[in-house]
């Protein structure tokens, strides 16, 4: 937010200057992120009057002019403007004045005299829209020097306001800070209660009262919309960022900055009946007063009248209502709207105003009242016109009491670790606004109305810190009881995991949890997914049912970069919806990863293949192996919609499904812009972060003995399975079985194929003698034949 530091200056003025001003508001919570001059730097500017303008003999778009500079002096000045004539007070650049660096000098224009130049706003550096030179008004002094004259030895100051402070979203709020910090009292401007000189009301039902709990409303007759804003007002909007439209709308627009609350008006010969606050109606349409056209969902809160909606309140005016050329009679509307009933409204129909974004952080539900007769009082004193009376629609149960907070002694000390004295903590919560008492442990606090961020203990706490200074907390070292933390040896850390699939050439991506629903329906098709009401944008509008759609999406990202080799892999929460979970909800912790590109890096000695089935596979099962459980691990032939169906399987521990592993279909390649084959890999962390302990066992002593065998099974016989018999009849002398070699071809029944394996046997007493080693081979053979029907190879 942008305001002016002499507007500040007017309700607050501390002895400081502005570095040591934007120094404090900043400490205060409010960071500055710009101190800017209202204009540039000038000298010998000083308030005039053309006495004489007439057209220059010469050139017909100048004019000569006689201009009264005071001192019973009058000058010759030729002029280009076209607003330039007699009787107006205008600011002239005397002979010698410096504009821009530029020094005014005498000269002749095409034979005229002219001593000295009539300034326009972009001369004197000031910003803004404006044409021709600057009128002032007519009892500006003559004579006096124009930065005296408009205040220009000002600064814009442009802070950042956190959400949690929408009361610092108006000067009222920021000099609150300043005063309470400065320990200086609070110069409000005088607001008096207009009185209605008609009885002119319009009636108003408010339907949602939980969204709008306090609704006000007041006519006002016979305004003129056609004169002009005064030129104090345009300054103050002009250093607060906002540009003058016109009188009504400045108004509205100086009360928000003044006070933070939003006004808007209608025009009241376009309102049929009266007023309602309601829900929009499903598909309703508005024009907006810019001329867009949007359909309105009927969680849309609308101000209307007996016949069509008017405005989406809190947000943006509508066409039908605005006030024109031709209005004579308004309605001034000042609400209080519940912040959850405007909150992703304005983002959902493409808008972001004001007062939308005063609304959705929150606007003191005590001010409308007062902020009602400022706006009454500036429109009756700069447009005219007969004020009806108020109408006040308040729901005083839809409104929230006051915070009562318990502030505790031991808690303060606590949290801030430096002793503040009672006095200052009830000084500084006074001066906040809060009603303050003692009690025995502390204090009983209650929260002014403007403060609605202030809710807990903990936030009493840091506006106590904040308002005493932490500058002027002492830094002492902080003392802290180490206690050894329990750990599980059980336990895998998934750091390690991290560790180990860096070490493999990975690196950690984070992805949003928020995903393009169009990609998520195309990897996840037969799963519904949760849909956000008020998404950050169309492609983030649904919360992530895996990993993958996040992953895909970056290794598209770097692949259109001209990154090759890609590994890349996270961990977070999938959000899958569950009716049985807490707020039908699942949550899962997520161990996902994607790999593309060549298996190796570039290198001359090395042939450039691609990554298949088995490097994924590979990764995985070290992570797998981490966890001591790899031998209870089986990969499954299964379908999933996002993979290749023949390079694909699901992944088994102890027979419940933990995740999946494989190559994304070639379809879905194509869909997601992908160049060349991807695979991906999924687990269920909770799964697997349990691992075994290992345990000590001696070693062998004796020699270990080698028999290969070659299998003939058929094609879908899984290997894994194989294995997996063989250790079964092994028993303990069997120490290890690896499969070695898979051939098809002469030889081998069309079909078939030879698989062929390694049994490795140890006693860990004793050496094995032939006849057991061949038993113990027999068995495996046997047991193979019968249960997959294999025979041994010629």
């Amino acid at each position: 937010m942008k305001f002016s530091e002499l507007w500040l200056r007017e309700w607050v003025d501390p002895a400081i200057d502005s570095a040591a001003l934007v120094e404090q508001i900043t400490m205060s919570g409010l960071e500055v992120s710009g101190v800017e001059p209202v204009a540039g730097r000038f000298t010998g500017v000083v308030v005039g009057q053309v006495v004489e303008c007439r057209l220059h003999p010469n050139v017909d778009k100048l004019r000569v002019t006689k201009v009264d500079i005071g001192g019973e002096r009058w000058i010759n000045i030729v002029c280009g403007a076209p607003n330039c004539r007699a009787g107006l007070r205008v600011a002239v650049a005397t002979i010698g004045a410096l504009l821009a660096g530029d020094k005014i000098k005498a000269a002749k224009l095409r034979g005229e005299p002219s001593e000295g130049m009539l300034c326009s706003f972009a001369e004197l550096g000031i910003a803004g829209d404006h044409d021709g030179i600057i009128e002032l008004p007519a009892d500006a002094p003559i004579g006096q020097d124009i930065r005296d004259y408009l205040q220009l030895e000002d600064n814009t100051i442009d802070i950042s306001v956190t959400p949690n402070r929408a009361d610092c979203l108006g000067l009222l709020g920021i000099a609150r800070d300043v005063a309470v910090r400065n320990r200086m009292p609070l110069v409000q401007p005088v607001i008096k209660t207009v009185a209605p000189v008609i009885g002119d009301t319009l009636p108003i039902c408010v339907d949602a009262a939980d969204a709008c709990p306090r609704y006000l409303g007041r006519v006002v007759k016979n305004i003129d919309v056609s004169a002009s804003t005064p030129l104090w007002m345009k300054e103050k909007l002009r250093r607060c960022g906002l540009r003058s439209v016109d009188a009504v709308v400045d108004i509205t627009n100086f009360v928000l900055l003044e006070l933070g609350q939003p006004i808007h008006a209608f025009d009241r010969d376009r309102i049929e009946g009266g007023i309602v606050v309601r829900y929009a109606e499903q598909d309703e349409a508005l024009t907006l007063l810019d001329g867009s056209d949007v359909t309105l969902s009927p969680d849309t809160l609308v101000i209307a009248d007996h016949g069509k909606a008017l405005a989406i309140a809190g947000i943006f005016g509508g066409a039908a209502s605005g006030i024109s050329l031709t209005t004579r009679d308004v309605v001034l509307e000042c609400a209080f709207f519940q912040p959850l009933a405007i909150t992703g409204r304005a983002r959902r129909y493409g808008l972001h105003t004001d007062a939308s974004h005063r609304y959705e952080r929150g606007v003191d539900p005590a001010l409308q009242p007062r902020a009602m007769e400022r706006a009454s009082a500036l429109l009756v004193a700069i447009c005219g016109g007969q004020p009806g009376p108020v109408i006040d629609v308040t729901s005083a149960t839809a409104l929230a009491p006051p915070a009562a907070i318990t502030l505790r002694r031991k808690m303060l000390d606590r949290l801030i670790g430096h002793v503040i004295s009672d006095q200052d903590v009830s000084d500084i919560l006074s001066r906040l606004g809060c009603q303050v008492s003692r009690t025995e442990d502390g204090w009983q606090v209650l929260a002014p109305s403007w403060r609605f961020d202030i809710a807990i203990e903990e936030d009493l706490i840091e506006e106590v810190a904040r308002v005493y200074g932490y500058d002027a907390i002492p830094n002492v070292p902080v003392r802290a009881e180490l206690v050894m933390p329990l750990h599980r040896e059980a336990t895998l850390p998934l750091s390690r995991v991290k560790m180990l699939l860096v070490d493999r050439g990975y690196q950690e991506a984070i992805t949003y949890s928020f995903v393009d629903p169009k990609t998520q329906t195309l990897l996840h098709p037969q799963q519904a997914a949760l849909v956000l009401p008020s998404p950050i944008s169309q492609d983030m509008s649904a919360m992530r049912l895996s990993l993958w759609t996040g992953l895909l999406g970056a290794v598209v990202y770097n692949q259109n970069r001209q990154q090759q080799r890609i590994r890349l892999f996270e961990s977070g929460l999938r959000f899958v919806p569950d009716s049985s979970a807490d707020l039908g909800i699942r949550q899962d912790l997520m161990l996902a990863g994607v790999i593309a590109g060549p298996r190796f890096d570039e290198h001359w000695d090395q042939a450039r293949q691609p990554v298949d089935f088995y490097d994924a596979k590979g990764d995985l099962e070290a992570i797998l192996e981490l966890t001591g459980k790899l031998d209870n691990i089986e990969f499954r032939a299964q379908r999933h919609p996002a993979l290749h169906p023949g390079q694909s399987a699901a992944i088994y521990l102890n027979n419940e499904g933990i995740g999946f592993i494989g190559v994304i279909h070639p379809e879905l390649e194509a869909k997601l812009n992908l160049n060349g084959r991807t695979l991906v890999f999924e687990l269920l962390w909770e799964k697997v972060a349990e691992r075994k302990v290992p345990e000590a066992n001696n070693i062998s002593r004796f020699p270990a003995n080698r028999r290969d065998i070659a299998v003939v099974v058929a094609d879908d016989v899984a290997a894994a399975d194989i294995i997996a018999e063989c250790k079964k009849v092994g028993a303990n002398q069997l120490v290890g079985v690896n499969l070695f070699d898979v051939y098809r071809g002469s030889g081998v029944a069309e079909g078939f194929k030879s698989m062929a394996i390694s049994l490795i046997l140890q006693d860990t007493a004793r050496t094995l003698e032939e006849e057991e080693i061949a038993a113990t081979v027999t068995k495996c053979v046997v047991a193979l034949k019968q249960r997959f029907q294999a025979s041994l190879r010629d």
